[in-house]
């Protein structure tokens, strides 16, 4: 047998545990066998290495197996299996040790875990909860700010139109529509009597964004992308950024966006959803609709009342704010969400999908510009939600 097929044979055997030892009929090195007890101990858990019934918040064998995956497996792969671990196995009560938590490699499921225990996190780990919360802002806040920044600051200065533009600053598209009328037949040439360009940069408000985030738990991780683009939004000085979160109850956060991380763990809503309700607090911040985008982070399941819901979207569609629905911002696939109001509300010409964070401040953009949104989505293959009567 060559050594390719005894290699793929290997990795078969790793897949698929130690039930495959007769179909696969090979040996494991002493690396490759450490990293089978690594697998087995999460996905077959009631086996010899397996987690189940070591789960005390001291568990030794857990702190030691959170730090095996992490020396034998790379970063995306810990954050998966981590992720398992807490959901097949139930250790979110391992987190409230801060020895435990300090084992574990921070990412946005872990700080979305950890606002959901917000509540009864003991005082003897909020300090190490906090230290974990702020690495993951930190690397969020590297890998988005920029991005976001420039998007934003040339869609706003895109925006604003230039009467007297220098040669740079000349808007073709728009000056060559403005002056069809002055075609000169005999040059076969436009001679322009009107020059359009883009805006030169603004310091003074011309855009308000509310960012409405939904606090089920479902949209745990749409809520941490948001908090980090809601924060650099709000440090531009020609955008005026709210944001608010809401389940039956409204929280205005907006005071708490030059600090992420107290974001974060500033509120701890109790459950359930009222669509309608967070809409409507968010409907009394306005003062200029017509420069006001309304972002709405929720999968529309909607506890309260949906006619009233519906018929509050149309009031601010047909008042000129833009109002954009996002079923997740998070990079955990197609989201579940309620398809039927996400097609109601399509049907009133708002755009409903699920977005990934590197995509975000691309919509932004195009909102701010006051481009079709829905068209931006399908340029970008992102799928909408359907219309539906």
């Amino acid at each position: 047998m060559s050594s390719n097929e005894m290699e793929r044979l290997r990795r078969w055997r790793l897949i698929l545990g130690e039930d495959a030892d007769n179909a696969c009929n090979v040996a494991l090195d002493a690396r490759e066998s450490a990293i089978d007890a690594a697998l087995a101990a999460l996905y077959q858990p009631e086996g010899k290495h397996g987690l189940r019934g070591g789960t005390g918040g001291s568990s030794p064998k857990v702190a030691r197996w959170l730090g095996d995956i992490r020396q034998y497996f790379p970063s995306s792969v810990v954050q998966v299996m981590q992720k398992d671990a807490f959901e097949r196995l139930n250790l979110h009560s391992m987190l409230l040790e801060p020895e435990m938590l300090a084992n574990v490699q921070p990412d946005v499921h872990l700080v979305s875990t950890l606002m959901s225990l917000n509540g009864v996190i003991p005082a003897k780990t909020k300090e190490t909860a906090r230290l974990v919360v702020r690495k993951v802002v930190e690397q969020l806040m590297k890998q988005l700010e920029e991005p976001m920044r420039s998007a934003v600051s040339g869609a706003l200065n895109r925006a604003v139109r230039n009467r007297r533009p220098r040669h740079a600053e000349i808007d073709w598209q728009r000056t060559i529509r403005a002056n069809l009328r002055h075609w000169q037949e005999e040059y076969k040439s436009i001679v322009p009597e009107t020059l359009i360009g883009y805006g030169r940069k603004s310091q003074r408000t011309q855009k308000e964004i509310i960012l409405c985030i939904d606090q089920s738990g479902s949209m745990a991780s749409s809520g941490v992308y948001s908090s980090i683009f809601g924060a650099v939004m709000a440090a531009l000085p020609a955008v005026k950024t709210h944001l608010v979160v809401f389940d039956t109850a409204v929280v205005d956060m907006t005071e708490k966006l030059d600090d992420p991380v107290e974001l974060l763990f500033g509120v701890q809503l109790g459950g359930g959803t009222d669509i309608n309700r967070a809409v409507g607090y968010c409907q009394s911040l306005i003062r200029d609709p017509r420069n006001t985008i309304l972002v709405l982070i929720s999968d529309l399941y909607e506890g309260g009342v949906e006619r009233n819901l519906l018929q509050r979207a149309s009031e601010l569609i047909q008042s000129g704010v833009q109002v954009v629905t996002l079923l997740a911002l998070s990079d955990e696939g197609a989201p579940f969400y309620d398809r039927s109001l996400a097609g109601k509300l399509a049907a009133m010409g708002i755009p409903s999908f699920a977005c990934t964070p590197d995509l975000f401040p691309g919509m932004m953009a195009a909102a701010i510009r006051k481009e079709d949104v829905n068209l931006w989505a399908a340029q970008n293959g992102v799928v909408t939600a359907r219309e539906t009567a």
